[in-house]
């Protein structure tokens, strides 16, 4: 149930030296309640000796409340008594231990020993003074570890305890929301299915959320009930086997018995050789770094997020031989080709000067895994297929006898596009994940030739793929989701979409795109990169699709774009490598009302410390505020409110995506004026100099801003159609792709169609 990281361990004859522990307090916390937990340790045969102790670790990835020692009328307060002589003295760590039981707490023993079978007892979150308790994490796991180790002898070296783990499991809270989801494009007849999940206010799926709803759909759907009794224990449902003959756009609309609705779509029904696949292809578990474990993980993709498509992405440098195999043991379970396509695979993890992380997914299981490095696994003796640096990883995955595609992915280190490339194997950089957003991982190529697809993934570590959210810790974003543009959900399928680019990305939400390109003088399209494979297959085509790589015989090409998403949009950028050649918005200026949009993006850097903290305060002059609407807020216990009827304070953390709010404002004034302070960087603009046009402070950093805009008083139409005709570059490549932005703060990006003459 509770997955363990490889650790150094003693023989079983010899634990009755180092002591025991137990545990008591609830067995099941629910999210973000305050407990208590009294840890008690009984010395072994050796007892303690003075200015031994005892170390009580925790995983890192977790949003539980910090420990602290000093303070017992505050919150987490830790202390700690033996019934033995001399004193404890207690230090807190969150960053003490070997990686993933990074947080620690050490308790010393101090001007003297204990005896064998004398106690320490630890109190987490102990309330005697005042304190209200120890704050549970945001996100279900299933053990909460408390990982104890003995230094009995002074020695500085803890040897954890041969017992069964002591753990609390954390449980979602009760209902905030309903989340339902469909695909977003199926041909007539085609099957496809429905999923309806309850969320607590952290995103976890709840069993507190049982109801009845009418259901209505746009459309006649096959198989579709007219009622669904939802009243699942593990907080989501699937309606299978459901199909739609007639073409159109299809939205499912359920219906509580309070009135309330939740709308699923919008799914395009139509004709033609391809259809929409949705995946998080990269997330990891308690196995090596993470939480829950692997099986839980392959449930939620399937069962509770939605997915047509995953792959489980663990830091090679912590996966054993046993896991490896296990690994690969379920992959080859759970796949369900044509509904459920599990690739195998892992995060080669290198480090950025000699590469950086990248995925690896293969067609078959039984591949060799070539790791960066054999950090944090101890046996060693298959060092030999290490694979130190990118250039050898390419090399070694040549050798390999089933197909392989590899990803350039950005992390707690970043992929080194300039370090080396391989376009036989690697085909797509993500742009998006729990991390935030990233454009530069693809721009930064163009100018180097590079042609890669676009995708989006979580590098979830909670368990939750497809439904990543970043709760309270250091992640700042949402995790996104990858759209297969392709004939079936199958293996082959989804790598021949990976190969050719035929994907597009989100940041979280499913999103209707299409973008292709009419070639008025025909060309010609490779099916691989001809750069590195110039004997690829090709075809004379007039019309190409995301992705495509094309010689054109002209220098023109009309685009065509077509997108609905299930909120509204703000823009559609149709842009030329670095340069936007056109901004489609959908409304204009003569729609302008009093709702004022000021948001913030950005990151400090490209490597791991790229969190930016947002602290501001906006105050207006002349004007009142009626609402205060937050847009991207993920963190519900981040700081933004509104103080009296004139301003507005916030706390924010952006990762290279955006957040921010919506202010309606009544009671507008001549000379009114809105004046923002930042950590940053400040802001004053008289309202009526507000606009159409975007008002920008640069904040330095990482393509960090602030942004402010002024928006229809109404929701913005959901759907956008056009056309464009652009040039093709005479040298080099005209690399075409999209980036649409929603009202909810959302983006999408589509792989680029690199047109070329030369």
């Amino acid at each position: 149930m509770i997955g363990e990281a490889v650790s150094a361990t003693i023989p079983s004859d010899d634990q009755s030296l180092y002591g025991s522990a137990e545990l008591h307090g609830p067995k099941n916390a629910e999210v973000r309640t305050w407990q208590t937990f009294r840890l008690t340790y009984t010395t072994g045969k050796l007892g303690i000796d003075d200015t031994g102790g005892i170390r009580i670790a925790f995983r890192f990835i977790s949003d539980a409340g910090f420990l602290q020692t000093t303070d017992p009328t505050a919150p987490n307060y830790v202390s700690a008594r033996s019934n033995g002589d001399g004193r404890l003295e207690l230090k807190y760590d969150r960053a003490g231990g070997q990686r993933p039981w990074n947080e620690t707490l050490t308790v010393y023993q101090r001007g003297g020993y204990l005896k064998p079978g004398e106690q320490i007892e630890i109190i987490f979150g102990d309330t005697a003074g005042g304190s209200s308790g120890l704050l549970m994490p945001t996100f279900f796991d299933s053990g909460r570890v408390f990982r104890v180790m003995a230094d009995v002898q002074a020695t500085g070296v803890y040897i954890p305890l041969d017992a069964d783990p002591l753990y609390v499991s954390v449980i979602a809270g009760p209902l905030d929301r309903y989340r339902a989801a469909l695909p977003t494009l199926r041909r007539p007849n085609e099957v496809f299915h429905l999923g309806l999940k309850a969320e607590d206010i952290w995103g976890n799926p709840t069993s507190q959320g049982a109801t009845r709803f009418a259901v209505s759909a746009s459309m006649p759907v096959d198989g579709l009930p007219s009622h669904i009794d939802f009243a699942p224990e593990n907080g989501a449902m699937t309606i299978e086997g459901l199909r739609c003959s007639h073409e159109g756009t299809l939205k499912i609309t359920m219906s509580d018995v309070d009135g309330q609705e939740i709308v699923a779509g919008p799914l395009e029904i139509a004709q033609g050789d391809v259809a929409h696949f949705w995946g998080d292809l990269h997330g990891q578990t308690g196995e090596t770094v993470g939480t829950n474990t692997v099986e839980h993980y392959f449930d939620f993709a399937r069962n509770k997020s939605f997915l047509d498509v995953t792959s489980h992405q663990a830091n090679d440098f912590q996966i054993n031989a046993t896991f490896w195999a296990h690994l690969n043991d379920l992959t080859a379970k759970v796949n369900e080709p044509g509904r459920f396509t599990v690739l195998p695979g892992y995060e080669w993890s290198g480090n950025t000067a000699v590469g950086g992380d990248h995925n690896v997914f293969f067609m078959n299981e039984g591949a060799t895994i070539h790791r960066c490095s054999h950090a944090l696994v101890q046996d060693r003796a298959d060092a030999e297929t290490d694979a130190h640096t990118l250039t050898e990883l390419y090399s070694k995955l040549h050798e390999e006898p089933t197909e392989t595609v590899m990803y350039a992915h950005v992390g707690g280190r970043y992929a080194n596009i300039f370090y080396d490339h391989d376009a036989s194997l690697e085909a797509a950089v993500e742009m998006h994940s729990a991390w935030g957003s990233f454009e530069w991982i693809l721009t930064d190529g163009f100018p180097l030739r590079r042609r890669v697809g676009v995708v989006c993934n979580s590098d979830g570590h909670k368990g939750r793929p497809g439904a990543s959210y970043p709760g309270a810790s250091v992640f700042g974003a949402y995790g996104g989701l990858t759209c297969f543009v392709t004939a079936e959900n199958t293996r082959p399928a989804i790598f021949e979409a990976i190969r050719r680019r035929h994907t597009y990305g989100t940041t979280g939400p499913r999103v209707y795109l299409n973008i292709s390109a009419n070639l008025p003088d025909g060309g010609t399209l490779f099916h691989r990169n001809p750069d590195a494979m110039p004997d690829t297959k090709t075809e004379q085509v007039t019309d190409c699709m995301i992705g495509d790589i094309v010689r054109t015989n002209g220098d023109t090409a009309k685009i065509s774009i077509s997108v609905r998403a299930p909120v509204g949009i703000v823009s559609v950028e149709l842009r030329d490598g670095t340069k936007v050649l056109h901004r489609e918005t959908t409304y204009s200026a003569d729609e302008l009302g009093d709702r004022i949009r000021v948001m913030w993006s950005g990151a400090e850097y490209r490597g791991r410390g790229r969190n930016t903290a947002w602290h501001g305060r906006a105050t207006l002059t002349g004007a009142r505020i009626d609402a205060l609407e937050p847009v991207n807020k993920l963190n519900p216990e981040m700081k933004m409110q509104q103080t009296g009827s004139t301003a507005v304070v916030w706390d924010g953390v952006t990762t290279g995506n955006m957040m921010g709010f919506d202010l309606r404002l009544t009671n507008l004034a001549d000379g009114a004026d809105l004046e923002i302070a930042t950590n940053h960087g400040n802001l004053d603009l008289a309202l009526s100099d507000i606009g159409f046009d975007t008002q920008t402070m640069d904040a330095g950093g990482l393509h960090r801003k602030l942004e402010v805009t002024r928006l229809p008083n109404v929701p913005l139409p959901s759907e956008v159609v056009l056309t464009q005709d652009v040039k093709v570059a005479e040298v080099g490549d005209t690399p075409i792709w999209v980036c649409v932005t929603l009202e909810d703060g959302n983006q999408v990006w589509s792989s680029p169609m690199y047109l070329f003459q030369d």
